[in-house]
């Protein structure tokens, strides 16, 4: 595997792959963030930065992959998520308009969505857990976009939602290397119950993708390894042939 740390610069053959990573926190929604933060806008900025590269190479369909639905449970056109559990009465669709009876978009899948549309992409989207991403990966031809969204450690600090865990900074570091370098296989290794007792609620994600994605070769460009709020934020995208 090869990494690039100036940008993807090749683009994917037919039936290649790009990837996003971004985290999914709530207030990468303006609308639950409220008063606007440095810190926030230069995220949001990141994964802006990240998905733009994920579908420069005119991909067909983006798979949006996050923890929550259990396997065979996907997301499309019709299905819907709202942000009333963060006091905001907004409702949000996944693709395309909402309709009674469509399923509940889980909050990763949510801002996936939320950061296509942001980016103007109005081609087929699709989402899963991260169970099914190999399967759904394999029946599609290509090129396919990847939106991978998940967060590192909650335990970077005092302050974070799991207090301070010392382990948590070498973990996320280890994965933000990963992202950096191209490292597929390196994120197939991820311990999964350090990344649950670390509160890193990418770890499922990235190993999904690490899996799916092992042996193939990638450009790889890291946006941000961050913990303003003493969670993990890591943004990268991958070009992967």
């Amino acid at each position: 595997m090869s990494a690039d740390r100036g940008g993807p610069t090749t683009s994917p053959t037919t039936g290649g792959v790009t990837v996003a990573f971004c985290p999914a926190p709530p207030l990468l929604l303006p609308a639950v963030e409220g008063a606007p933060d440095a810190d926030t806008a230069a995220l949001r900025r990141a994964c802006a930065d990240a998905v733009a590269a994920m579908l420069a190479f005119h991909t067909d369909v983006v798979v949006v992959v996050g923890a929550g639905p259990p396997a065979g449970v996907g997301f499309g056109d019709g299905d819907a998520g709202d942000l009333r559990g963060f006091g905001v009465e907004l409702e949000l669709p996944f693709s395309s308009r909402s309709r009674p009876g469509g399923r509940r978009v889980p909050l990763p899948h949510l801002l996936g969505a939320w950061l296509l549309d942001e980016a103007g992409y109005a081609g087929t989207r699709v989402g899963v857990g991260p169970a099914d991403l190999p399967e759904v990966l394999r029946s599609l031809p290509g090129p396919v976009g990847v939106l991978a969204m998940g967060e590192g450690s909650a335990r970077r600090s005092v302050k974070a939602p799991g207090y301070l865990d010392d382990a948590a900074a070498p973990f996320d570091a280890h994965v933000a290397a990963a992202l950096d370098a191209g490292d597929a296989a390196a994120l197939a290794a991820l311990d999964p119950a350090e990344g649950e007792r670390l509160l890193a609620a990418g770890v499922p994600v990235w190993r999904a993708v690490g899996a799916a994605l092992a042996g193939r070769e990638i450009s790889a460009r890291l946006h941000a390894d961050v913990a303003p709020f003493g969670v993990g934020y890591l943004v990268a995208d991958w070009a992967v042939t």
